[in-house]
């Protein structure tokens, strides 16, 4: 996969931009797992979801990536029930 499969025209422009930064984090890996996320899940966040991977699309990749993959331990203001979503997520796909 090599971007986002979702259109945006029926997403409002903050889901659009967070789906664009989703695809666009800088490492590979992460645009995968966001991007992929994103995809499935943007039109159907709360505003209180948004405001949450808003705040997570500040993490630094290395950091999500270790965080989501189990690497290191996920920060506790970070181990929300829509990061766990996200690990979740991940586990399900296959790369």
């Amino acid at each position: 996969m090599t971007g986002s499969t979702r259109t945006s025209a029926d997403l409002d422009p903050r889901r659009r931009k967070l789906l664009f930064r989703s695809w666009h984090r800088g490492m590979r890996e992460m645009d995968l797992i966001l991007g992929q996320y994103a995809d499935e899940y943007i039109a159907e966040l709360s505003d209180t979801d948004l405001d949450e991977y808003e705040r997570l699309m500040e993490v630094l990749d290395r950091d999500l990536l270790q965080w989501v993959t189990g690497e290191a331990a996920t920060p506790e203001e970070y181990d929300t029930p829509l990061f766990r979503d996200i690990i979740a997520f991940r586990k399900r796909m296959k790369f």
